[in-house]
């Protein structure tokens, strides 16, 4: 069997990417207990799933994001402070293949997740804007999508902030939600 450059770009971990106050790397098995604290955060999750994670959840999430990254050639990020090293959150781009009505199954899914000790301080538009300046570069899609609770302002303008305009207003999980759309910016 042969195989070209692209099919074994996607047998790779997640690249490591420094931005002047960030660390953005693939996920390891010691995240579990940090990420664990994030996702069970009832202000993260309160948009996010509406009730927080069993740490068993979150395995299969960091689980999810390392394969992702095999078999996709992309998916979640971990985000580390600079100064002082600690974990402070996820980003990343993933396929999920969600049941979700309108359907963008193969559009690439940009997602993040901050502990709420970050909030407020640039960290979100500093790893989102990392991740999609990433994936203008690499991904061929021509557009990528999220989705937020049309409750969480503050993600609603962070999407906004980097060219995401809403393309549909549904339901996901019994919540609603709104779709966004970007269109791939020169890569």
């Amino acid at each position: 069997m042969t195989s070209n450059a692209s099919d074994t770009a996607r047998f790779e971990r997640a690249p490591r990417i420094e931005t002047e106050r960030l660390i953005m790397r693939g996920h390891m098995p010691e995240d579990l207990p940090t990420c664990a604290a994030i996702w069970r955060d009832e202000n993260v999750v309160r948009f996010i799933g509406g009730r927080p994670f069993t740490r068993e959840e979150v395995w299969a999430r960091i689980l999810r994001y390392a394969g992702m990254w095999v078999v996709m050639g992309h998916g979640f990020w971990a985000i580390d402070e600079k100064a002082g090293g600690r974990m402070i959150g996820e980003v990343g781009i993933m396929e999920a293949r969600r049941d979700i009505e309108p359907s963008f199954e193969g559009e690439p899914e940009v997602g993040w997740a901050l502990m709420p000790a970050a909030h407020g301080k640039g960290y979100a538009a500093e790893a989102v804007g990392t991740a999609l300046a990433w994936a203008d570069g690499h991904l061929k899609a021509p557009k990528l999508v999220c989705i937020i609770s049309p409750d969480n302002a503050p993600s609603i303008r962070l999407a906004a902030k980097f060219g995401f305009r809403e393309r549909a207003r549904t339901t996901y999980h019994g919540a609603p939600t709104i779709q966004f759309e970007r269109p791939r910016q020169n890569g």
